[in-house]
């Protein structure tokens, strides 16, 4: 076990382990091929261009497909893990890691999930969203430091994100979060990669030789964000944080919120909008209270109350109070 040796031989097995990026291992990727269907790009008319990259494009879809049981194993473990009182971490580095930034920050947003539930862990620190530090991703230690820095436990779960499959940064964190306990998930665009044997589902979404060699913002990165939209939308879903297929979590913070909300009530009971601003006003302009207080016909106290006490799920929260009342 790593954890019984002194620290310099820790680093040197991670080194052994997870070995510097070659350029002859590099080459025989398949991110990193020449595609012979692009070969001529800078040739062709703008219109050419676009009408390629979005023919390749359509790859990436069906690679995703085949990854969909994986995809849901991931979603339902997860799912386990926030239940359980955990959070969830994204680690990558470049590409990858800034599409897990964007990802982590949104869902608050979308979902009204509280900031921490959903982190990032990207090579570099944050500098790296809008500057590159592509260096970062080369030490392996740095992966595993952060990881132990955010403070990732067991009941977690830690999602790494790599093109390549091999990117040491990405292995070191996931090899030191699954040491730790916490569950961890790969994401992936070449086959059979090396993040395979680290982690407890492996999601491989192989998009191909990209329209520029090696530009694995391109296909792979496209892959990556939608493994990632079903992540964490999956995720929030089965947590309950929707409502139907309506944002009914929002946090009401600014003016396109608030009238979203208005649109939501008055969608969902047929309200006027007079009506549906007079609810919110009276549930304090919290959707979710607004919508259980007019389904269930409760209180605000009594809507916040099931609310609480239901992880904040407004059907579950619904659900108790009809069947306490019937």
């Amino acid at each position: 076990m790593l954890g019984d040796v002194s620290d310099q031989d820790r680093n040197e097995q991670l080194e052994a382990k997870h070995p510097a990026q070659d350029e002859a291992h590099l080459e025989r990727l398949m991110t990193e091929q020449v595609n012979p269907r692009t070969a001529g790009i800078d040739e062709l008319s703008a219109l050419k261009i676009v009408q390629l990259m979005n023919n390749e494009d359509k790859h990436v879809a069906e690679a995703v497909e085949k990854e969909l049981p994986h995809i849901a194993a991931a979603v339902d473990a997860i799912v386990d893990r926030l239940r359980g009182g955990g959070c969830l971490f994204y680690v990558g580095t470049g590409t990858s890691g800034r599409l897990g930034v964007l990802d982590a920050v949104e869902c608050p947003l979308t979902f009204g999930v509280w900031s921490d539930l959903v982190q990032a862990i990207l090579a570099g620190g944050y500098e790296a969203c809008w500057r590159a530090v592509e260096a970062a991703e080369d030490d392996p230690q740095a992966g595993a430091a952060a990881v132990e820095a955010r403070g990732v436990k067991t009941g977690d779960a830690v999602v790494g994100l790599t093109a390549s499959g091999r990117t040491p940064f990405t292995l070191g964190a996931l090899e030191k979060a699954g040491q730790l306990g916490a569950l961890t998930i790969g994401i992936a665009c070449n086959p059979n990669p090396e993040i395979a044997r680290l982690v407890d589902i492996c999601i491989t979404a192989v998009t191909g030789p990209e329209v520029i060699a090696g530009s694995t913002r391109l296909k792979a990165g496209t892959a990556e964000k939608m493994v990632l939209n079903m992540l964490s939308t999956g995720v929030m879903i089965r947590l309950g944080y929707t409502y139907g297929n309506l944002m009914a979590n929002l946090k009401l913070k600014n003016d396109k919120l608030r009238r979203r909300a208005q649109i939501i009530l008055q969608s969902q009971f047929g309200l006027e909008e007079n009506q549906a601003v007079e609810l919110l006003e009276e549930a304090q302009w919290d959707l979710k209270a607004a919508i259980v207080m007019k389904e269930a016909q409760v209180s605000l106290d009594q809507a916040r109350a099931a609310l609480s006490a239901c992880d904040f799920s407004i059907k579950r929260a619904v659900r108790s109070l009809v069947v306490r009342d019937s």
